[in-house]
């Protein structure tokens, strides 16, 4: 083999001819640190992934509990006819006299030792005729507002909104739709009694 390519150099010589030259060959350089680095931060990456998947979940079952909750109150909560009552003492007799609107205060029917003064509720109680008796709540069935009772012209008025209500509790006028919630009231032994309950929530 070496004496044929040896010939063929020599009549290459004698005719002139030389061997081309080999094409420069290109030396691609392949870096492999990119690959290593992207190896290397990959698991820094899928912890960062994971963490944040799982407080994603997280705040999303908190949003789920916040907004179920009154969900369950309302269905599991107790009936109102369920709800405690009692009859509580708001003065005597004497106290109210016929025709008169009277605002008497009273204890909640399950009031917190730590209440204090948030444990006493209260209504706006009137005699219409001998031992007949009309108590109506002191809050506006709007938003819950305190109202006031103005004897001149005969009408409860709520100062958040504007609503107001007949001497009966009926509805006069502005936002409200509902009227004023009544209690029951009995006389014992000379003594005006209230059966005191939670309040409603308005609606």
């Amino acid at each position: 083999m070496k004496l044929i390519n040896s010939i063929f150099q020599r009549i290459g010589r004698l005719l002139g001819i030389s061997r081309p030259a080999a094409p420069p060959v290109e030396v691609i350089v392949v870096e492999a640190s990119s690959e290593e680095e992207s190896k290397t931060e990959m698991p820094e990456f899928t912890e960062r992934r994971r963490f944040l998947n799982q407080v994603s979940i997280g705040l999303s079952g908190l949003l789920g509990i916040v907004l179920a909750t009154p969900v369950l109150g309302f269905v599991f909560g107790p009936r109102r006819d369920e709800i405690e009552t009692v009859w509580r003492p708001i003065g005597a007799l004497d106290d109210f006299p016929i025709g008169r609107t009277v605002r008497a205060t009273f204890l909640d029917p399950s009031p917190l030792p730590w209440a204090g003064y948030a444990a006493q509720s209260a209504a706006y109680v009137r005699q219409e005729s001998e031992g007949q008796f009309i108590a109506l709540s002191v809050y506006c069935t709007h938003v819950g507002c305190p109202i006031w009772w103005t004897e001149e012209s005969q009408i409860f008025m709520c100062p958040c909104h504007g609503g107001s209500f007949f001497r009966d509790g009926a509805v006069a006028g502005g936002p409200p739709r509902l009227p004023l919630e009544r209690y029951e009231i009995r006389v014992r032994d000379g003594q005006v009694e209230i059966l005191a309950r939670p309040q409603p929530l308005p609606t």
